[in-house]
């Protein structure tokens, strides 16, 4: 067996203070299995957390087992290569799909899964093992703190962005709710390849962070005149090529006048809760709704190698030093107050 910290998902509220809570979780020294032979052994440098624990936490999350780690995120040391070709003491990244080889369509029904749920490992943890496939080389250009912050949020823009919107250079491309972590890499990944990037938020000082990481323009999605102000933003003759979206609602109402025909709208998230509602005027139109949920090994590999070429760097809001309960309690009551990307706890 392998003793190792982690923070352990149950099914007590932990968080009094945070009412919508219905799990908890407990870091404490647990033991598992010994790895197999094709297991790689990572000595966890970093893990992150995003808005995908707090959805378990509260229980919204579906098919929720208790009693492993949590976190699909993560950066570490290979002490142990297993059936990896990447050799022993090179800092990795983990892959955090489960089950998804390469298939640009999608997984095979019923076999996808995400790390940090039982029965796959979770990243919040000092030791990792998992199948060396998964591993892949971290670039050096990113800190401990940053490489955590990419797997899950990277990879997923990156399929949204690339493989579903098939967005490329010179194309109008608007991201929806700017600030969250996979909006924000897909702004970052778009401004890289010289695509135009317009972006929405509820939030004046996203957008003007938003700006001075490259977008053309954006709107608050609150007003009631957002879809006109976009329209402006775009100029008379342009229109958008794609949507790169997170949350549904209103909005949608406005993206028959905004795209081109045949434009695509990549749609990974519906933080706005239900009541979407795929207007006549869009598939009238040829516009193309693609539904974009994380992405698979070969894409991964694709994602991390663009970050290294491109020297993309993830923008991460604060760390904590240390897996301890003090700080993973106070990591997850900051994350539940603040529309902000990424937290990692550094060892």
């Amino acid at each position: 067996m392998v003793k190792t910290r982690a923070a352990i998902l149950t099914d007590k509220a932990t968080f009094g203070d945070l009412p919508l809570f219905k799990n908890g979780l407990e870091v404490k020294e647990i033991e598992t299995s010994e790895p197999q032979s094709t297991d790689a052994v990572i000595k966890v440098q970093a893990a992150a957390l995003n808005h995908r624990e707090l959805w378990i936490l509260k229980g919204l999350y579906p098919k929720i087992v208790h009693g492993g780690p949590i976190g699909a995120d993560a950066v570490g040391v290979l002490e142990k290569p297993g059936n990896s070709s990447v050799e022993t003491g090179t800092r990795v990244l983990v892959c955090p799909s489960v089950n998804w080889k390469s298939n640009r369509r999608g997984p095979k029904p019923n076999a996808f899964r995400i790390l940090g749920l039982l029965p796959d490992p979770g990243t919040m943890t000092d030791t990792l093992i998992i199948d060396g496939k998964e591993v892949v080389p971290c670039p050096e250009h990113l800190s401990t703190s940053e490489a955590a912050a990419l797997p899950l949020a990277g990879l997923t823009a990156y399929r949204a962005l690339f493989i579903k919107a098939e967005a490329r250079a010179g194309d109008n491309v608007l991201i929806t709710g700017i600030g969250g972590g996979v909006a924000l890499f897909a702004l970052q990944f778009a401004v890289a390849c010289d695509i135009n990037v317009y972006v929405t938020s509820s939030s004046e000082e996203k957008i003007a962070c938003a700006l001075k990481w490259g977008a053309k323009g954006g709107v608050n999605y609150k007003d009631p005149n957002a879809g006109k102000k976009l329209k402006e933003l775009l100029g008379k003759d342009n229109y958008l090529s794609a949507i790169i979206d997170g949350a549904g609602g209103a909005m949608f109402d406005h993206y028959a006048n905004l795209m081109i025909p045949g434009g695509i709208i990549a749609q990974y998230g519906q933080t706005s809760g239900p009541g979407v509602s795929y207007t006549m005027d869009l598939w009238f139109n040829n516009v193309d709704l693609r539904g974009s949920t994380m992405g698979s090994r070969t894409e991964f590999k694709e994602m991390v190698e663009f970050v290294d070429k491109h020297k993309i760097k993830p923008i991460v809001s604060k760390v904590y030093r240390g897996l301890t309960q003090e700080n993973v309690d106070q990591a997850i009551t900051y994350l539940s107050n603040k529309a902000v990307i990424y937290f990692t706890i550094c060892k």
